[in-house]
C-alpha cells in the first residue's frame, strides 16, 4: 500500500502474493444469456494464438427499432482531432475514406457516437489485490463515479482480478454499486463493527490481464454495438506472463541494507513465475485486444511516472513518499530509519524504473484498441476521468463497411481512415483487424 511500502514494493509484493492467497432503477435492461462458467478461456494449457478464430466481426445495425447483425461487417469506432487535440464533430459519412491494404471500400453503417439510441456494452474489471493502488477505498469510489455516468440504455458488468464475474450485464445502477460494496467489503471484514464471526480480510489475487482476456473473449457478443472494457488496475501480473518483457535487474549501487530486501523480492518473483506462471504472454494479450472490436480505456490507481523526464519523476516520487511518511509514520528513531530507506535516491530511481515498465506494458493494451490511459493519482480526479471516457466514446464515430476482399486467410489487414480535404486531422481508433479464418 503506497502508505506502508515503497513503490517497487506495491507492484512486486502484488505479483508475489497473487497466488499466496442514477441511485433509482434505470429501464429494463436488454435480453442476453446469462455468462456461465466465466474465465474458462483462460484456464486452458498454452493457448495458441495461431491457432485461434478471430473475434467474430459482426456488429448490430440499429434502423430504428429493427436490429440486424452481419458478421461479415468490419466496424470502427473514430474519433477525429485537429492539430490542437479538439475532438471534431458534426462529419458524416461522405467526409470519411476508407483503405484496407491500400483498397478502396465503401462505407456501408455510420452513426455518430452520442446517438442515444445506440447503448454501450461496458465490462469494469476493477483490481482489489493488496498494493494494487494507493488506497483501494479510492478505486471503488472511482468506480461508483463511473455507475453514475451510465446512459439509461447502457448494460454494465463487473469483473475482479480474481478471474470472476461478479456481476453480470445490468443498466441497474443500484444493483452495481452494490456488488461494488460488497467486493470491497471482502477487504474490511473486523468483527466490531459488523458484529458478525471474525473472518480475515481478503484481496484480490492481482490477475487483471487474465481477468482482461477472458472478458474480451467470452464477455461480448455480436449484438454489442459499442463494446467497451474501463480496465482498473496497477498492472503487477505482466511480471508473471510467459516470455514477460518485465526483467527484474537489482542496481549494483544500492546500499547494502537494501539488498538484502530487494534480492528477497528478485527470488520471490523468480518461483512465483516457475510455480504460478500465466500460461498466456504480452504479445498474446496485445492480439487479443486487436482481433477484438472493444475499445479499452485503462485508469491506473498509481503515481504516473511514464512519459516523464527524470527530474519530474523523482520530484513526484519524493513528494509522495514525504506525504506517506507525514501521515503514517510516528516521530522517533524508528521514523528517521524510515525516512531514511524510503528517501534513498538509488532505490526511488530503481522503483520509478520498474514502475516505467509496468505501466508501459499496461498503456500499450489500450493503444492497440484505440483507447487510452489515465492514472488516478488523486480520488478527485474520478469524476473527471470517467467524464473524459465517456465524452471521447460520445465524440466517436461509428463507421463500418463489408471489405471488398473475401478470403477467409485469417491474416492482419491495415485499415487507413481519412477524412477527405483535411490531411491534417487525426484519426484515433482501431485500424487493424485480422480477417476471419476457414
Amino acid at each position: 500500500m503506497r502508505r506502508s511500502y515503497p513503490q517497487i514494493a506495491q507492484i512486486l509484493f502484488l505479483t508475489v502474493s497473487l497466488f499466496a492467497t442514477s441511485l433509482a432503477q434505470s429501464p429494463a435492461p436488454q435480453k442476453r444469456k446469462k455468462i456461465k462458467d466465466f474465465g474458462s478461456s483462460v484456464k486452458r494449457s498454452k493457448p495458441d494464438p495461431a491457432k485461434e478464430q478471430p473475434a467474430t466481426e459482426g456488429v448490430a445495425i440499429s434502423a430504428g427499432d429493427v436490429i440486424r447483425v452481419d458478421t461479415s461487417l468490419v466496424s470502427s469506432a473514430l474519433l477525429v482531432l485537429d492539430p490542437k487535440g479538439n475532438a471534431i464533430t458534426g462529419l458524416t459519412a461522405a467526409d470519411f475514406q476508407i483503405r484496407e491494404n491500400g483498397a478502396p471500400q465503401t462505407i456501408s453503417h455510420f452513426y455518430p457516437g452520442d446517438n442515444v439510441n445506440v447503448p454501450r456494452t461496458i465490462v469494469l474489471i476493477i483490481e482489489y489485490s493488496c498494493g494494487s493502488s494507493a488506497d483501494l477505498g479510492d478505486s471503488f469510489k472511482a468506480a461508483k463515479v463511473l455507475v453514475d455516468k451510465l446512459g439509461p440504455k447502457d448494460l454494465m458488468a463487473i469483473v475482479t482480478d480474481d478471474v470472476e464475474m461478479v456481476q453480470d450485464f445490468t443498466s441497474d445502477r443500484k444493483k452495481l454499486k452494490q456488488k461494488l460494496t460488497q467486493v470491497y467489503d471482502r477487504t474490511r471484514r473486523d468483527p466490531v463493527f459488523r458484529h458478525r464471526p471474525y473472518e480475515p480480510p481478503r484481496y484480490g489475487r492481482g490477475k487483471a490481464y487474465s481477468a482482461l482476456m477472458a472478458t474480451l473473449k467470452e464477455a461480448f457478443t455480436v449484438e454489442d454495438i459499442r463494446p467497451i472494457i474501463i480496465f482498473q488496475t496497477a498492472g503487477g501480473e505482466a511480471y508473471l506472463l510467459r516470455d514477460s518483457p518485465l526483467k527484474l535487474k537489482i542496481p549494483e549501487d544500492l546500499p547494502a541494507d537494501l539488498l538484502d530486501g530487494a534480492e528477497l523480492i528478485a527470488e520471490q518473483i523468480r518461483q512465483a513465475r516457475l510455480n504460478n506462471s500465466v500460461e498466456f504472454s504480452v504479445d498474446d494479450v496485445y492480439r487479443t485486444a486487436e482481433k477484438s472490436r472493444v475499445t479499452i480505456y485503462t485508469v491506473n490507481p498509481n503515481i504516473q511516472y511514464m512519459g516523464l523526464k527524470p527530474d519530474v519523476q523523482m520530484a513526484k516520487m519524493i513528494a509522495e513518499r514525504q506525504e506517506r511518511l507525514r501521515n503514517s509514520s510516528v516521530p522517533g528513531p524508528q521514523f528517521a530509519h524510515e525516512r531514511d530507506l524510503l528517501l534513498n535516491r538509488v532505490q526511488m530511481k530503481w522503483d520509478i524504473e520498474e514502475s516505467v515498465k509496468v505501466q508501459s506494458v499496461l498503456a500499450e493494451v489500450a493503444s492497440f484498441t484505440g483507447g487510452w490511459t489515465a492514472f488516478l493519482e488523486k480520488p478527485g480526479q474520478a469524476d473527471a476521468i470517467y467524464s473524459r471516457i465517456f465524452t471521447d466514446i460520445n465524440q466517436r464515430y461509428i463507421v463500418g463497411y463489408y471489405p471488398t476482399n473475401k478470403q477467409r486467410d485469417g491474416k492482419r489487414r491495415t485499415i487507413q481512415i481519412t477524412v477527405k480535404g483535411h490531411p491534417e486531422y487525426q484519426v484515433h481508433g482501431r485500424l487493424s483487424y485480422f480477417a476471419p479464418g476457414h
